[in-house]
Parts: structure tokens; C-alpha cells; sequence
């Protein structure tokens, strides 16, 4: 299909997990449509990834409902798998994903319904567009950060394996998934590594014979809506190793220094902020409530859930937390590397619609824009906690595709009316 001059109901760009699952709802419903993806199917999930990550959620779960994974449920597949499977899902159901497009720009046409996308292969027109790119598209690293630093710098965006590190001790600023699971395979390769944390929520990944996926699910978890507009606080869950529960004292039993939120860089100094102790705590308290929860949910219900009071028994606090780091020199404690597992900012300049606020952000209600026709999918909380999720990104994508199709047939009912008054 040639693109240039194309005339289309409706654009998806991104041809990740949102931009395949909005694909097949389009097509189910018979909604004419392309998807634009500048590189390949599912490519951050390819490139964007350290070498030995899996997904965070077991197989069973992690995944659209119409296709299961080739692996057992319970595993935690790698990413690259996790690539193949949207590939593959992408052929089972011809979806018309066009790939090596870039979108250069889109703008509402003149005079006339609609938009207009300009993009590597030519202009196409269309009724409506998905943003189906995500909320990880800009890696951020804070401006706390040295501009030219004197040592090995990355993003954890950049990050593989420790062996592109040099030699020398690591500092990793972030206490999400990704931080804790990039300090801990460093460590494991024997490196000496400084983990510095904020606030963060630890949810186990097993409790009483369940996945913390499971429990979410029967608790209510994904449903919840964010009201406050803060920072979102690290997420410390991990598929790693068949699937471990996060516990920060246990990392430190295992060498890892830990220290409070990175503060400031004076010259070869680090400064940290005094509240290592007060986030590890924060973090406790959330997992406990977690636990009542569920020991409420069992016992309301009379499951027959083996009980785990050891998982409530938290580890001695180390060295590090009752005589914590403030300071340290960069030189004197050897760190040649910092890795900023810092996240991502949007970045939708190329859509040049009144559908943003003044940061910038999304303005949207469950992925339905203030600017009529455009609509945003895969963004954290869009409907709740699970959007950001694969499975979750499948049941956002139904619902905005269900509302391109009543809209659609509005507008055909329009263009109807307007024949009929035109020929009278």
C-alpha cells in the first residue's frame, strides 16, 4: 500500500504493545487504519532493554488474551521473546503495520475534517490518530547531573551488561524495577556497587502460593486511579531469577551500599539526601498493608492459602542505614561508572495539536483528548494502574477503539445528511 496522499480513517503511530492492540481492535470493528512504526514491531522491547531482562509479570499474565506465549505460565519471559510474541501476534492477525515510517508532523487540515500526517513515505489524511508511543519515549537523566562528567555516565536506557562498564565501582541512582534489578546483576558479576534510593513501593512478587500479578487482580490493585499529579514512586519488582521478592537490607547483606536520594554533584563529591532510612521504612509500610490486605481477602473468602507470617520479618537494618552516607568522593571510593535508572518524559512534539497542558502533558480523559479525533494510549494510569501493562494496554485499546467506531458512525450519519439536503 503506497502511503503518500493516503486517506485513512484513522492513524495509529507506534506499532509497540498499545500500537498493536489498538490495531486489532480497529480491524475487528472494520475501521480503516495504518500503523506507523519508524523502526521494526515491538523495537524498544528489542534495543531498549539491558541484555538479561524478562518481563516483570509471569507469561500467564503478561500477555494479550487471543494469543498465549510458547512457555510455561509461570515463567518470566525474556524480552526478546516478548518482541516475537508482538510479531508474531501482528501476523496471526494482518494487522497493517507499516514499518520504517517516521511521522514528521501532524496538524489539523484546513477547511476540512480531520488531520494531516506528514511522514517519510509522504502526506497521509486522516479522520482521527492514536498516539500509541508511550510515556517511555525520552530517557531523563535530572540536571543534578554533571554536564561533563569525569566518569562513565549512562542512562539505564544504555545500559546491556556489566561488562560495557569499566573498571571501578558503580553507583546506580534509582530504587524502580530497573535500578534494583541493573544494581543487583552488577553486584552478582563482582563489582562493588552504591545503589542510592527514593521512595518507592516494593510489593512481593509471591504471597501465600500467589503472584503479586494475582493479587492485584483479585484486591482490586489495577483498577486504582492516581490523583495526585507527583513524581510516581519507584516500583521495586522483578522477574529476575525465576522471579524474587526485592528486599533492599537483603541487597545490602549481599554488598550493596545503599544510600538516600542522590542530592547533589559537587566536582568529584556526591551529596545525599538523609532519608535512606525514612523511604526504606515507607516502603515497609506499604508492603505490610499489602499483606493485611490480602490476609483479609483469604480470610473473607475461606481460600485455602498456606499462611507466610515469615514474610512480615524484616532483616536487621545494615551499617548503611543506621550510619548512612551523606557524602562520598567519587575517587577516593573508586566509582568510575554512574548509571541513572532516572525514567522517561513523553515527547510529542511531533504532534502539533491542542490536546496538551502547559507542561506539556497529555490532556486526555481515559485516552480521549480534548482535541476531538486525537486520542493517547499506552500512558501510565490512563485507566488505572494496569495501563501501562500489556495485558492492560489491550482492554485501553478496546475502549478507545469502540469510541472511534460510535464517532465514526455519527460522522457517516452527518455526511448522509448532508448528500440527501445537497441532491434535494
Amino acid at each position: 500500500m503506497k502511503l503518500n496522499n493516503l486517506t485513512v480513517d484513522t492513524v495509529v503511530v507506534g506499532a509497540g504493545q498499545a500500537g498493536v492492540a489498538m490495531s486489532e481492535h480497529l480491524n475487528a470493528l472494520g475501521i480503516s487504519h495504518v500503523v506507523l512504526e519508524k523502526n521494526r514491531i515491538a523495537e524498544a522491547w528489542r534495543t531498549r532493554r539491558w541484555d538479561s531482562l524478562v518481563a516483570n509479570g509471569p507469561c500467564w499474565h503478561d500477555r494479550f488474551p487471543n494469543m498465549e506465549f510458547d512457555a510455561d505460565p509461570d515463567s518470566f519471559i525474556h524480552h526478546d521473546q516478548v518482541a516475537d510474541y508482538f510479531q508474531n501476534y501482528a501476523e496471526k492477525f494482518d494487522l497493517p503495520i507499516h514499518t520504517g515510517v517516521e511521522v514528521f508532523k501532524v496538524y489539523k487540515t484546513d477547511q476540512r475534517l480531520g488531520f494531516t500526517v506528514e511522514t517519510s513515505e509522504g502526506t497521509i489524511y486522516t479522520q482521527r490518530l492514536v498516539s500509541a508511543t508511550g510515556a517511555f519515549q525520552k530517557a531523563v537523566i535530572p540536571p543534578v547531573a554533571p554536564q561533563k562528567p569525569e566518569f562513565y555516565q549512562i542512562h539505564s536506557d544504555q545500559y546491556k551488561n556489566p561488562q560495557q562498564l569499566p573498571e571501578g565501582a558503580v553507583l546506580v541512582i534509582g530504587s524502580g524495577s530497573s535500578g534494583v534489578q541493573i544494581a543487583d546483576e552488577i553486584n552478582r558479576s563482582g563489582k562493588k556497587v552504591y545503589l542510592s534510593i527514593g521512595q518507592h513501593e516494593r510489593p512481593p512478587r509471591t504471597y501465600r502460593n500467589r503472584d503479586n500479578v494475582w493479587w492485584l487482580g483479585v484486591l482490586g490493585g489495577w483498577d486504582f486511579m492516581r490523583t495526585d499529579k507527583g513524581p510516581l514512586k519507584g516500583l521495586a519488582v522483578s522477574g529476575a531469577h525465576g522471579g524474587i521478592n526485592i528486599d533492599f537490607r537483603a541487597l545490602a547483606k549481599q554488598g550493596i551500599t545503599l544510600l538516600g536520594m542522590t542530592d547533589s554533584f559537587d566536582g568529584q563529591k556526591i551529596q545525599f539526601k538523609a532519608d535512606l532510612k525514612q523511604n526504606l521504612e515507607s516502603g515497609d509500610a506499604a508492603l505490610h498493608a499489602f499483606y493485611d490486605q490480602a490476609d483479609e481477602y483469604v480470610r473473607a473468602n475461606g481460600l485455602n492459602l498456606p499462611a507466610e507470617p515469615q514474610a512480615r520479618q524484616l532483616l536487621p537494618n545494615p551499617e548503611c542505614v543506621t550510619q548512612p552516607i551523606l557524602e562520598l568522593d567519587m575517587q577516593a571510593a573508586n566509582i568510575t561508572s554512574v548509571i541513572w535508572a532516572s525514567g522517561f518524559s513523553y515527547d510529542f512534539d511531533w504532534l502539533q495539536v491542542n490536546a496538551f497542558d502547559e507542561q506539556k502533558k497529555p490532556k486526555h480523559k481515559q485516552g480521549i483528548s480534548d482535541e476531538r479525533g486525537i486520542y493517547f494510549l499506552g500512558l501510565p494510569y490512563l485507566t488505572g494502574r494496569g495501563s501501562s501493562f500489556i495485558w492492560g494496554v489491550w482492554h485501553d485499546a478496546k475502549y478507545i477503539a469502540e469510541h472511534i467506531d460510535i464517532q465514526r458512525k455519527y460522522q457517516e450519519y452527518q455526511t448522509e445528511k448532508n448528500l440527501l439536503k445537497n441532491t434535494a
